[in-house]
């Protein structure tokens, strides 16, 4: 038994009710050994709104789930095999593979599935900062001692949360360095 890693599409916004459909089918039709790992690909984020800090799970690719699978060969095709094809595909919310069509769907490579999983993992202990605001973006600042003032800003630095923002003060630019909370888009 040799499973493979597949992308699957299903609707947007969707992915946990279908990763729960899917699961529950394969637990019901006893495929567990076939099909040991349905994931919806997260990452934790962290997010201020209205100056309070919230960490969520943000999908890294909507409309899309992975899953770990053995779907045998399409030519030594067994009753078993019929039967794995049977529950994908006739669980509710299940679009198709991606990547190559009809019953021999492209699996991802071993690199691609690590990247993924290492995501997730590393965002599970330190969740990554949500920024909205990106470099070269202008921004006005809304609170603190540069309170009023526009800039450019200049360097985003996820690690700490802070923006490095050009202002003008007394006609000459001046970088300062900002909460990305304390700024909104001009």
């Amino acid at each position: 038994m040799t499973t493979n890693w597949y992308v699957v599409r299903v609707p947007s916004g969707r992915e946990e009710s279908v990763r729960d459909k899917l699961s529950r089918r394969i637990k019901a039709d006893g495929l567990e050994n076939r099909i040991p790992q349905v994931v919806v690909p997260v990452e934790r984020v962290t997010e201020f709104k209205n100056g309070k800090k919230k960490v969520t799970n943000r999908k890294i690719y909507p409309g899309y789930i992975l899953i770990e699978a053995d779907l045998g060969k399409p030519e030594e095709e067994t009753e078993e095999d019929q039967k794995v094809w049977f529950a994908l595909h006739e669980t509710p919310g299940f679009q198709d593979f991606v990547g190559g069509g009809g019953r021999t769907p492209t699996p991802m490579s071993d690199e691609e599935v690590d990247s993924i999983l290492s995501r997730m993992e590393e965002s599970e202990s330190t969740p990554r900062m949500a920024f909205r605001i990106k470099l070269g973006d202008m921004v006005r600042i809304k609170e603190g001692p540069f309170e009023g003032f526009d800039g450019v800003v200049e360097e985003v630095l996820d690690a700490k949360g802070l923006l490095r923002i050009s202002v003008t003060i007394f006609g000459r630019a001046t970088s300062v360095e900002i909460e990305h909370w304390q700024v909104e888009p001009v």
